[in-house]
């Protein structure tokens, strides 16, 4: 998913980040047991449609505000959600989901019907999801979304109200865990065609079914959440208001959370050091990388070497250090550090390092080489820079500003907007370099490596090898994992020698947190953290 440099109650994407925001004193409030929570988040939310959402901070809220067929336990492991049981054929195709008896907050019953509809309406061509492919395990899927077959060639079918039957295209290990990420969700179709274009859009055009529903969404200033009477298992939540806050300065969000503002903050740089020794830090690796992505339109930026060598020229070790110090380290590769090689090993390691350390005459010397065969000179290389408004943005485009232009000889411009303009500007290709975040949907080298087929989604630097779709399309149909995970690895060498993109680091996050806040759990991938058994005790 997409990430925000400074997010999620932290320094944080997506994209790819973390979402935590805040509420003013009077939310606050004085009784000790009082269940409220006052966290932050980094942007506005871009989107609450469930089959058009892209970002971390509109997943966020959807994964807490309804509920897949699994959640996700702090482990990473599937557990009961909407669905109470299920099975899985041999041939580890077909899955068949008992849903248990729940409702909508407008009180409908939640059916299996509503799954079929949603995943349908997310493959439907004229809806334009993004995130439609996040689907394509699903037999017929692919041809349905790209227009070579039909919706009634999917394979999603609801047996009876309580009974919906799954069939894949070939096993897919992490398919069940999927299913707790909001792509896969219910939707109901009544609630979404009365509301139309403005569905997703304000509180009053989002249905729940989950453990709290939103009340109010100020745009560009606060969202609060209250808990769903509706929800199927309610006498397990004890918060009974959730206050965020957009906030995008880090050191704003501190000082509003050592003022008693905020329950939970993102940490980064300085004070990092100031907590890490508190009862209150706590450090979680995440599987979020942070990467340059070129528009190949722009004279010199079509040529492999001159885009290597804007690569090379980060220096990542530091980069991670002064931008972040929380845990974030610098790229070895385009995949993690702990993401799942799928064969019980990890990627990183399966793999190797991709990207290494270069001396600067290494970087110069590859420099001169791509600028020859452009024809160009270093002064004819007139870029831009697109970051988010955020201030670890700012920091982070000074640092690479100052690199490029101490190593390479090159000044480069920054433009800096708000999260959902950056977004916009780089799937219409406005941009001429981006600094990008991606975090995974689940635990596989896929939710990083299909980015960059020809034809993908989130292709945004139109990267184009059919050697590299190649390689991903037999990993997708490989049952052999270690097969399928040497596949990958090809994949990743084939596309650090193209350099489409340029990794720069492994993201990690250093949270302070009120210890009367109990119950959060942080999940390893996909959704940030799960507020369902969250509760206040002990609060003075």
């Amino acid at each position: 998913m997409q990430k925000k440099w400074f997010g999620i109650g932290m320094a944080a994407v997506m994209m790819g980040t973390v979402l935590v925001g805040c509420g003013d004193d009077a939310a606050t409030g004085k009784n000790a047991d009082e269940q409220v929570l006052n966290l932050y988040i980094g942007d506005d939310l871009p989107n609450m449609d469930v089959s058009k959402a892209t970002d971390a901070y509109s997943f966020l809220m959807m994964a807490n505000t309804m509920e897949g067929l699994v959640r996700l336990d702090a482990t990473g492991n599937a557990q009961p959600g909407l669905a109470e049981s299920w099975e899985i054929s041999p041939d580890s195709k077909t899955y068949t989901f008992k849903l248990r008896d729940a409702k909508w907050a407008n009180g409908d019953a939640v059916s299996a019907n509503d799954f079929v509809y949603s995943w349908k309406r997310t493959l439907n061509p004229d809806t334009g999801s993004q995130y439609s492919f996040m689907l394509y395990w699903v037999k017929g899927a692919t041809e349905y979304n790209q227009g070579k077959g039909s919706a009634d060639e999917v394979g999603v079918k609801a047996i009876d109200d309580k009974t919906l039957e799954v069939t894949l295209n070939n096993p897919t290990p992490f398919f069940l865990n999927q299913m707790s990420f909001p792509i896969f969700f219910a939707q109901n179709q009544k609630f979404v065609e009365e509301k139309g274009d403005k569905y997703g859009t304000s509180f009053d055009t989002i249905l729940s079914n989950g453990p709290f529903k939103m009340t109010a969404w100020e745009h560009d200033t606060s969202v609060t959440l209250e808990k769903n009477a509706d929800y199927w298992d309610a006498s397990k939540v004890a918060l009974g208001t959730v206050n965020y806050q957009v906030i995008k300065d880090s050191t704003a969000a501190v000082n509003m959370y050592e003022a008693g503002q905020l329950d939970r903050v993102g940490l980064v740089r300085d004070h990092v050091d100031r907590y890490k020794d508190s009862a209150e830090y706590s450090l979680k690796p995440e599987l979020t990388n942070g990467y340059i992505i070129f528009n190949p339109a722009i004279k010199g930026l079509d040529n492999a070497k001159i885009r290597t060598a804007i690569t090379w020229a980060i220096d990542r070790d530091m980069y991670a250090d002064i931008v972040y110090h929380n845990g974030t380290v610098g790229a070895t590769g385009f995949v993690p550090n702990g993401t799942s090689d799928s064969a019980g090993g990890d990627f990183r390691k399966t793999a190797g390092d991709t990207l290494t350390k270069k001396t600067d005459a290494e970087v110069k010397a590859i420099f001169e080489e791509g600028l020859k065969e452009a024809g160009l000179k270093a002064s004819d290389l007139k870029l831009e820079l697109l970051v988010d408004d955020s201030d670890v943005a700012k920091k982070s485009s000074e640092l690479l500003q100052e690199q490029w232009r101490s190593k390479l000889g090159i000044t480069i411009n920054v433009q800096s907007v708000p999260f959902k303009l950056r977004l916009e500007k780089e799937k219409n290709m406005q941009y001429q370099i981006g600094l990008s975040l991606w975090g995974a949907d689940y635990n596989d080298p896929m939710t990083f490596l299909d980015l960059f087929l020809a034809d993908g989604e989130f292709n945004k630097v139109k990267y184009k090898n059919p050697k590299y779709d190649e390689l991903i399309n037999k990993a997708k149909a490989e049952a052999d994992t270690k097969k399928r995970a040497q596949y990958l690895v090809e994949a990743e060498k084939l596309l650090m020698k193209d350099m489409p993109i340029g990794p720069v680091f492994f993201r990690g996050k250093a949270f302070a947190t009120k210890e009367y806040v109990k119950g959060l759990v942080t999940l390893p991938y996909g959704i940030d953290y799960d507020l369902k058994n969250v509760k206040i005790e002990g609060k003075k």
